[in-house]
């Protein structure tokens, strides 16, 4: 494992339901590429820009996949959550974007780490390109498309802060 992709260190915790405080503004990052039927999430870092397909959570019933994300926040304690926002290319909402953002509000209330939306327009294609462009194919393509956008869209939320610092 990468030292990029280590879990960091412990940090203080509330209680055992996972309400985190965090001081820094800076570290790890997950992020979700909602769906109905799957999750994708990815992990990165505010300080070296860089983000990676992590997992994607196949639970079909929100006590379990809320069980999963907690049990990814536990072991990499994120400074911050981001969740992708479908929209049409129009600038007009998507049919799951209301999902999306009900499920950054559930994130952001069940942990109390900030979470932020972030535009998720064409991640998945992109993501779909990158791993045709890899290689991948039928099942092993599927498998990995969700955290492959979850990828993208972290990326794109790690350059837009890059953006602001002036990186």
């Amino acid at each position: 494992m990468s030292d990029e992709l280590k879990p960091r260190g412990p940090k203080t915790t509330q209680n055992s339901a996972l309400k985190t405080q965090h001081s820094a503004k800076t570290g790890t990052v997950l992020a979700f590429d909602f769906g109905e039927k799957r999750i994708g999430v990815a992990v990165g870092d505010t300080e070296t820009g860089l983000a990676h397909p992590l997992t994607t959570i196949t639970a079909s019933d929100n006590r379990s996949r809320f069980a999963a994300i907690g049990a990814l926040i536990e072991e990499w304690r994120p400074a911050c959550l981001v969740v992708g926002l479908p929209a049409h290319a129009d600038d007009t909402e998507h049919a799951t974007s209301r999902l999306c953002r009900r499920f950054a509000q559930r994130l952001e209330g069940r942990f109390g780490i900030h979470t932020r939306l972030v535009d998720e327009r064409l991640t998945s294609r992109a993501a779909e390109t990158a791993l045709r462009d890899a290689g991948a194919r039928g099942a092993r393509l599927k498998a990995a498309l969700d955290q492959a956008a979850a990828r993208e869209i972290l990326a794109t939320y790690l350059a837009s802060i890059q953006n602001k610092n002036g990186s």
